[in-house]
């Protein structure tokens, strides 16, 4: 098996206590040269509003710009360096659905730490189902996570979120409704998995949706900040 980032070929290293433990041989989808791109943020540090990396955990310049929202808060895996870009860029913009793999574990693990009713993923709208494919947020979740009750109100994007500036981003308005079928969140905690943090505008319209609609609190979760 190769690195699905680079190409090289992959070795796993079976260790005595590995052998012992009878647990399923989990292999490397990515090089260890590969992964070291990738910056991980530290929680302890991080902004705790939207998880930006930085030296103190105080509230970053741009969470100080939003409303007060103590029911909402970011949690975000890694910085969005040009490691990650590159990803993101052969990911989403050119396709290759192979590189879902590559923070599936990561977001598997996480997820495992909340504490939440319900996970919900970021929807698409359709012309961009269409033209991608597939939804590149779910594509990095473990098969069966809920999606389908998270909707777009839009059917296509006159202006792509990757061009558009903060404060284009800023004004646009509310994305999404949930669908006419949808579960009772009254008093349950929501987890929403997006793919980038960029001003937040995405994922607390989303947020809000479900707060609107009774969910005691929600947590974002991203791939990058």
């Amino acid at each position: 098996m190769n690195c699905l980032l680079c190409q090289r070929p992959l070795t796993t290293k079976l260790t005595l206590k590995w052998v012992l433990s009878w647990q399923p041989i989990v292999r490397p989808v990515v090089c260890s040269l590969c992964w070291q791109g990738f910056r991980p943020i530290d929680r302890q540090t991080a902004c705790p509003d939207c998880g930006r990396a930085q030296l103190q955990p105080q509230v970053c310049r741009d969470c100080r710009r939003w409303p007060t929202q103590t029911q909402f808060y970011n949690q975000a895996l890694f910085e969005y360096n040009s490691a990650m870009q590159a990803y993101f860029k052969a990911y989403k913009f050119q396709g290759d659905f192979r590189l879902r793999a590559v923070f599936q574990a990561r977001l598997k693990q996480t997820l495992s730490t909340i504490k939440a009713d319900v996970v919900v993923a970021i929807p698409v709208n359709p012309a961009t189902m269409q033209t991608r494919g597939f939804n590149q947020v779910t594509g990095c979740l473990a098969a069966g996570e809920n999606d389908g009750w998270l909707v777009t109100l839009a059917t296509t994007k006159a202006i792509k979120q990757a061009t558009k500036n903060r404060q284009d981003r800023l004004l646009t308005t509310q994305p999404f409704q949930l669908a006419a079928e949808h579960p009772d969140l009254t008093g349950k905690t929501v987890v929403i998995v997006d793919d980038v943090y960029t001003t937040g505008r995405t994922i607390r319209y989303a947020a809000m949706v479900m707060l609107e609609n009774g969910a005691k609190s929600v947590i974002g979760l991203t791939v990058a900040r």
